[in-house]
């Protein structure tokens, strides 16, 4: 009777070897559910991931499309070559030399506006020359970023004076007399130019705000001291 007894309480002692598969059946049972989570979970955001990028390109050759009908040579929004639409009447010109070159040049404007040029620039830290500059050296100075004055003799002594007294008070820019040109007043830039009348204009103080050292020029920040002073 006594080892009935001890048998029976063998049998029922909790934590036998039927426990510990119970236990180790529902650890598995937890890991693997964690597991089917996990790769639901990557599955959405690989979907989502998709889908975004699909938005991104649709926006994209959507947006091509558009700039490209916009700016179609048929459109009559589109402003004529040669013209900047910023600024009425400016002229503009693209695909300028930037050589240094010796001796004179040829340039397709006058005063020219970009092109191939001297070694040496002209001083454009505010610099008002009283006499007639070379273009070559000049031209040096438009593509430092400069502003250049010039003036004929219809030009107005007022007008002189004005736009002496400005230039005297802006870095990158220059101011000279220039006989041959056709207007009484000349404002140029690199591949940018404006013929006036008078220095009362308002586009003089646009074209000084958009183009002292503005989006034109070919080396933004090279100095405009240190060159020629006459």
């Amino acid at each position: 009777m006594a080892t009935n007894r001890t048998n029976s309480k063998a049998t029922n002692k909790p934590g036998g070897k039927s426990g510990k598969r119970n236990a180790a059946a529902e650890r598995r049972a937890k890991i693997e559910e964690a597991r089917r989570k996990e790769r639901a979970r990557d599955r959405r955001n690989r979907i989502l991931t998709i889908a975004a990028c699909m938005v991104v390109l649709a926006a994209t050759v959507g947006g091509g499309w558009w700039l490209w009908a916009s700016t179609d040579g048929d459109d009559p929004a589109t402003p004529p070559a040669g013209e900047a639409s910023e600024i009425e009447g400016v002229q503009t010109w693209d695909e300028l030399g930037r050589n240094h070159v010796e001796g004179q040049v040829d340039y397709p404007m006058n005063p020219p506006a970009g092109g191939d040029h001297a070694q040496a620039w002209m001083n454009c830290d505010a610099d008002v020359y009283e006499t007639e500059i070379a273009n070559e050296n000049a031209v040096h100075s438009l593509e430092h970023g400069a502003v250049w004055v010039t003036y004929n003799d219809a030009a107005a002594e007022a007008d002189i004076a004005t736009l002496s007294e400005r230039v005297s008070a802006t870095s990158y820019t220059l101011m000279s007399p220039k006989p041959d040109q056709e207007s009484p007043i000349v404002l140029t830039a690199w591949g940018n130019q404006l013929a006036l009348d008078t220095a009362d204009d308002p586009r003089v103080e646009t074209f000084f705000n958009t183009f002292v050292q503005g989006a034109q020029t070919p080396e933004p920040g090279a100095a405009c001291t240190g060159g020629l002073t006459e």
